[in-house]
C-alpha cells in the first residue's frame, strides 16, 4: 500500500487538474491517431484481398457453387464497409472530442447484419438467430431513438 500512496502523491504533486487532464488529452488524441493510421491499413490490405478473390473467383471457369462465392465476396465488402466505419468513428473523435453514439450504432448494425448475411443456415441453430434477430431489432431501435432525439442534426 505504502507504493500506490507515493504514486497517487507524484501524480497530485505533478500539477493542476487542468494539466493533468490536458495530458491525458493528449495521449488520447496519439492512440487515436495510431488507431487510425492502422486502420488505414487494414483497409487498404482488405481491399486488395477483395481484389484478389473477386480476381481469382472471375477467372475461375468452374464456379460449381455460385452462391458460396457470392457469400464470401459480400463477407469481405462488409469486412470493408465495418473497417471505414470504424475509422470514421475514431475521425469523428479526432474532430469533436466526442464518442458519437449514432455512429458506433450504424457500425454494429452493419456487423450483425454482416453476420446474418454470412450465416450458414445449415449449421446453425434457432437460438442464434432469435439473438441475431433480437440484437438487430435493438440497434434499429437505438438508432431511430437517437435520431428522433436530434432531429435537426439530420
Amino acid at each position: 500500500m505504502g507504493f500506490l500512496r507515493k504514486v497517487v502523491k507524484t501524480i497530485n504533486g505533478v500539477g493542476s487538474d487542468e494539466q493533468f487532464l490536458e495530458f491525458i488529452e493528449s495521449v488520447e488524441t496519439a492512440v487515436s491517431k495510431v488507431l487510425s493510421l492502422a486502420m488505414v491499413a487494414v483497409i487498404i490490405i482488405a481491399v486488395v484481398d477483395l481484389g484478389i478473390l473477386l480476381f481469382k473467383e472471375v477467372l475461375n471457369p468452374s464456379i460449381a457453387n455460385f452462391n458460396e462465392v457470392l457469400v464470401k465476396l459480400f463477407g469481405v465488402f462488409l469486412n470493408i464497409l465495418i473497417a471505414l466505419e470504424l475509422l470514421e468513428n475514431i475521425t469523428a473523435y479526432l474532430r469533436k472530442h466526442v464518442i458519437q453514439v449514432e455512429l458506433v450504432i450504424v457500425t454494429s448494425l452493419i456487423a450483425v447484419s454482416r453476420k446474418l448475411i454470412i450465416l450458414d443456415l445449415q449449421k446453425v441453430d434457432g437460438s442464434e438467430l432469435i439473438g441475431l434477430s433480437l440484437a438487430i431489432l435493438t440497434l434499429a431501435i437505438s438508432y431511430w431513438i437517437i435520431r428522433l432525439s436530434e432531429p435537426s442534426a439530420h
